[in-house]
């Protein structure tokens, strides 16, 4: 099979999965109010595959067959730069604002794969070929164009247990019997961005744990089809409230949807675990095969798109009121330009200057990814308070679509006019404006920024504790006692 179109993207999901939305089972999440047009946009994006243009971006032909380029292993320096080059695609039909794309956990798959003897390291007593089992899922997945999510952190229970590396029996998932098929699990997991929306749930650990025998059930990594029995995805409250693309421009389109997972006793097949019961393989999983660096590139190429996009927002909301004449207001939208052209910098570093890693793949060069990865969610809020402060009442005084066709259709037309615009587009922009800075799926992006890789401080001292600090000490050293 080639990639999808997006009608068989969408009849994939007709599958008596189990989702529940707003206290209600969904019987087909392409057809759902809150679900369905999140769906349409997903379809769109994946049709964007057999466009001509498209294909040649976002494909690649191997063995007689297309799949997506983000499936592509990186032999050479080009290819990092080809999949550069389809991850901003990918970012950019959504601006940014449709942040889980298939591509970022291809990119996961895609690394384990090139990197699977790694993970035979966690061999038991069974024999099981942990590392043939990743290459087997990544030929299923690749082949047939799945669509994954993933869930990588336990629900909050008992702080004082998880400051200690260890899991909480009551909610975390976790290893509860194995049988001749495979092992049984049961518990939850957060946060599943796009679960409703894919096919398959990749199940990783992300936080560190603990080196005990108590951690040994928590410690599992597998991947499984969200209509497993046993699997329900609990959705929190959806952002598109079935307004039209004028009113919501974004959230009509991107709700993307976010779910915690249940696993109520669900049995995932040997072959479809890579990891089980060692703790400590769990915490090198995402370092050691670079998972981390080649999900960070796919990450860059988006935030590069969003931050693109909130500069031309900005710079359309100064024009039309005629301020990007105003020094001060230019001034306001140069720190978010700088913010974009960072990104672009950072990214450009590091996929101009790839290395090959020990499992024979190119990989981008990761402090300036990691920069980028740090930076961004401390920028990004600013952006948002950048719209605010040129925004200010415009972006609450925004009549809806019904009041350009109604009784009071004649002041909406006088009084929403600006020196620049007329009412209607002035309108449209400062909804749009709207939609990214106040609503609630603007408030939910500036959140997912916010703690996108983890909390800040956590990923900060991981940045310091991985840079490479000796060499630049050196040079102080020298200094200090040269004669």
């Amino acid at each position: 099979m080639t990639v999808k179109t997006g009608a068989e993207y969408l009849a994939s999901l007709r599958d008596d999965r189990e989702v529940w939305l707003h206290g209600e089972r969904i019987a087909d999440v392409t057809a759902a109010p809150g679900l369905a047009r999140g769906a349409q946009t997903m379809a769109g994006f994946i049709d964007r595959q057999h466009q001509e243009d498209g294909q040649a971006l976002l494909t690649y032909s191997e063995g007689g067959e297309r799949h997506p380029m983000s499936f592509l292993l990186p032999r050479t320096p080009e290819d990092v730069r080809r999949r550069g080059a389809a991850y901003y695609e990918w970012a950019r039909w959504s601006n940014g604002m449709f942040g889980r794309t298939p591509d970022y956990k291809n990119a996961s798959v895609m690394a384990f794969a090139g990197a699977a003897e790694f993970l035979n390291e966690g061999r038991d007593g069974r024999g099981a070929d942990f590392a043939a089992n990743m290459r087997n899922y990544y030929e299923e997945a690749r082949r047939n164009d799945l669509v994954l999510t993933h869930t990588l952190v336990n629900p909050q229970y008992n702080a004082e247990r998880a400051k200690q590396g260890l899991s909480s029996p009551e909610v975390a998932l976790q290893t509860v019997r194995e049988t001749d098929a495979g092992v049984v699990v049961n518990g939850a997991r957060l946060l599943a961005t796009l679960g409703p929306l894919a096919n398959d749930i990749e199940v990783f650990p992300s936080t560190l744990l603990k080196a005990a025998e108590e951690n040994k059930p928590y410690a599992i990594a597998f991947t499984i089809p969200i209509n497993t029995p046993g699997i329900r995805l609990i959705c929190r409250d959806s952002y598109d409230h079935g307004k039209s693309t004028f009113d919501a421009p974004l959230s009509s389109r991107f709700e993307e949807m976010d779910a915690v997972v249940i696993f109520d006793n669900v049995l995932v097949p040997w072959e479809r675990l890579f990891m089980h019961k060692d703790p400590l393989l769990c915490n090198r999983a995402f370092a050691e095969t670079n998972a981390v660096v080649h999900m960070m590139h796919q990450v860059a190429c988006g935030k590069l798109a969003k931050a693109e996009f909130i500069v031309g927002l900005l710079c359309a909301m100064a024009r039309a009121s005629g301020k990007d004449k105003d020094m001060n207001v230019k001034g306001q939208i140069a720190e978010a330009m700088w913010t974009a052209e960072t990104v672009r910098a950072l990214l450009f570093a590091a996929e101009q200057q790839p290395e090959r890693d020990q499992w024979g793949l190119h990989i981008p060069q990761r402090r300036p990814l990691d920069t980028s990865r740090n930076l961004f969610p401390r920028l990004y809020p600013k952006l948002i308070e950048t719209i605010h402060m040129l925004g200010s009442s415009s972006l609450m005084a925004t009549p809806c679509a019904a009041d350009f066709s109604g009784d009071i259709a004649t002041d909406v037309q006088r009084y929403f006019e600006l020196t620049n615009l007329g009412s209607q587009d002035r309108v449209a922009l400062f909804r749009l404006a709207q939609d990214v800075a106040v609503s609630g799926f603007g408030n939910r992006q500036v959140l997912y920024e916010r703690f996108f890789f983890g909390p800040q401080n956590v990923m900060a001292s991981i940045y310091y504790d991985l840079y490479n600090k000796d060499e630049m000490m050196d040079r102080v050293t020298e200094l200090l006692h040269r004669t």
